[in-house]
């Protein structure tokens, strides 16, 4: 069961992994709500469904998921593509039925976020939909926990996940593992951000390091979605005294005001803290990278230390690659359950472990990584 808000592009991210598990020789099914309730409503103008009486519109949902019931029981694997939650003229309401979903008893529950501006950005250009970044933000936020309820109360708690569209072929990759490859470990890769950003050395051995464990695990990367570099963009631009920032989003310019991201702020930092931390918890283990600074300090942020502590506090397996030369403090020591000097070293102890297979460190060897998401 695929959920998450207006904007997402949903069902292309649904096909994308359909395909992927195509060509491995998986038989897979794909079922989006919204083109079916259309389909059976050809009345219905073209993004004008939600305007609906609600009673119809319950009833045509309701219509459409007997049909998808149907076909669960004639596919090996499917997957739905829905929404858990609509804020609309009607208010906000739920998009499902507690019996359907009974019914259907999806095995996993994934809620597929992205970054805000991205969102806005798919709004203007493909919906009629007045929103503000605000709106955007709670509206994720209602998707992630109503998803969550739903899967609790059908299945019990460990069957939700949140997953980002940062690296659309990684989280395609991701969601396969979940489905097909259960017994590969999820991981939580934790690195410093913010402090970072102007060492572009330091960087690249940070996106080595997701690289990685990208290639090895079911990651859940927090720095997929890199919505702090709003802020620090609407900062500098209040700095130079002007009222709008121009970012690249989905290969087109898009202008915002500063002080509708200034607005949101507190909601932009508020989310990052709770879903990193849903992050962890959906995690087997967290795995973080310490680099050395060019002053010969930890490259150890505030934030890299909460997650360790959280990690630790939730039972969670916690390691720790610690690069500078200096000794970890006990801070680190006695929450890790194991400090490596170096990735190779903890790559050779999870292979020890069964975590992993036979690996090849050529993203250390002088390949480039790929570019991911730096901000978190």
């Amino acid at each position: 069961m695929i959920t998450g808000q207006v904007g997402l592009d949903k069902k292309q991210f649904v096909e994308r992994v359909a395909d992927l598990a195509r060509r491995r020789g998986k038989s897979i099914t794909t079922a989006h709500v919204g083109d079916r309730m259309y389909a059976e409503a050809p009345d219905v103008a073209p993004g004008r469904i939600l305007d609906l009486p609600r009673q119809r519109l319950d009833s045509l949902r309701r219509s459409v998921f007997k049909d998808i019931l149907l076909l669960a029981n004639q596919t090996e694997n499917l997957i739905v593509n829905t929404h858990a939650t609509f804020r609309w003229k009607h208010g906000l309401f739920h998009a499902y039925d507690h019996d359907q979903m009974q019914a259907l008893d999806a095995d996993l529950y994934v809620t597929l976020v992205d970054n805000v501006d991205t969102v806005h950005e798919r709004l203007e250009r493909e919906h009629d939909v007045n929103h503000t970044l605000k709106d955007i933000l709670v509206w994720r936020e209602e998707e992630i926990v109503v998803t969550e309820a739903m899967a609790a109360a059908l299945r019990g708690y460990g069957c939700a996940y949140i997953l980002a569209l940062g690296m659309e072929n990684d989280t395609a990759e991701s969601l396969y593992r979940l489905m097909f490859e259960p017994h590969r470990k999820r991981v939580y890769p934790s690195f410093p951000m913010t402090h970072v950003m102007d060492m572009p050395d330091v960087l690249a051995e940070i996106d080595a390091f997701r690289a990685i464990l990208t290639e090895h695990y079911i990651t859940f990367d927090p720095g997929d979605l890199d919505e702090k570099r709003l802020l620090f963009e609407a900062g500098e631009a209040t700095k130079r005294g002007e009222q709008t920032i121009t970012i690249r989003v989905n290969e087109r310019d898009v202008t915002l005001k500063v002080s509708d991201i200034t607005q949101v702020a507190g909601d932009i930092d508020g989310q990052i803290y709770a879903r990193d931390f849903k992050l962890i918890d959906q995690s087997d283990m967290i795995v973080s990278y310490v680099p050395e600074l060019a002053n010969g300090k930890p490259g150890l942020s505030s934030g890299v230390e909460r997650e360790l502590q959280h990690a630790f506090e939730c039972t969670k397996e916690v390691y720790v690659v610690w690069k500078p030369k200096s000794e970890p403090s006990p801070f680190i020591t006695e929450t890790a359950t194991r400090v490596f000097p170096s990735i190779d070293s903890m790559l050779q102890f999870f292979q020890q472990k069964g975590y992993i297979g036979d690996y090849q460190l050529n993203l250390l060897q002088g390949q480039p990584p790929r570019e991911r998401g730096r901000f978190g």
